[in-house]
C-alpha cells in the first residue's frame, strides 16, 4: 500500500491530508494547540482514529502514540553526530533514517520491512510518500512518520 503524506500549504497549525495511490482521502491530521505538537488524526467519514502527542519536558523530542484514546506506544529522538536515531517502542518494529533525515525505514524484530517513508524534494510544503506492507499498519505507519516530522521540527533540522 502506498500513501501520500503532504501539509496543507496555508495552515495554522500542522495539517496534513493523505492520499492513496489513487489522491483519494484516507486520513486527514490536524494540529491541535497544545503544548508541544498535538497531531489528531481522522479518517475519510471524520471518525477519531489516533493521537500523536509530544511530551513537552524532556531533553529530545519524546512522543505518545494513541490509537483512539489508549496509548499504544512511544517514539523519541536520540542525540546522535551522523543520522538521525530514534527508538520505537510499539511491536519490536525499529526505525531507520539515513543521514540527511529524508528517508526511514521501520522493521520488524524478524528482520522484515514494514515500511519505507521517502521526504520528496522540492515541494512546497513537507511530502512523504510511504510504502507499507500490510495495509492494517497504515494507520501507526503514519503515526510514526508524524511524530518524526514533528521532532525535526521540534529540533530545527
Amino acid at each position: 500500500m502506498q500513501l501520500l503524506f503532504r501539509q496543507r500549504f496555508f495552515s495554522w497549525f500542522d495539517n496534513y491530508d493523505i492520499f492513496d495511490q489513487e489522491g483519494n482521502t484516507v486520513f486527514t491530521v490536524r494540529g491541535q494547540l497544545d503544548w508541544g505538537h498535538r497531531l489528531e488524526i481522522y479518517d475519510k467519514l471524520e471518525n477519531h482514529l489516533g493521537t500523536v502527542k509530544e511530551e513537552v519536558f524532556t531533553f529530545l523530542p519524546r512522543f505518545i502514540l494513541y490509537e483512539k484514546d489508549q496509548p499504544i506506544g512511544v517514539i523519541q529522538k536520540h542525540f546522535s553526530l551522523f543520522r538521525p536515531t530514534f527508538s520505537l517502542d510499539v511491536r519490536g518494529w525499529k526505525v531507520h533514517g539515513d543521514c540527511l533525515a529524508w528517508d526511514y525505514q521501520v522493521w520488524d524484530p524478524a528482520g522484515n520491512l514494514i515500511m519505507t517513508a521517502s521526504k520528496q524534494l522540492f515541494q512546497w510544503t513537507d511530502t512523504y510518500v510511504l510504502d507499507i506492507s500490510n495495509p492494517q499498519d497504515a494507520l501507526l505507519c503514519l503515526m510514526i512518520v508524524l511524530a518524526i516530522d514533528a521532532a525535526k521540527c521540534s529540533s530545527g533540522s
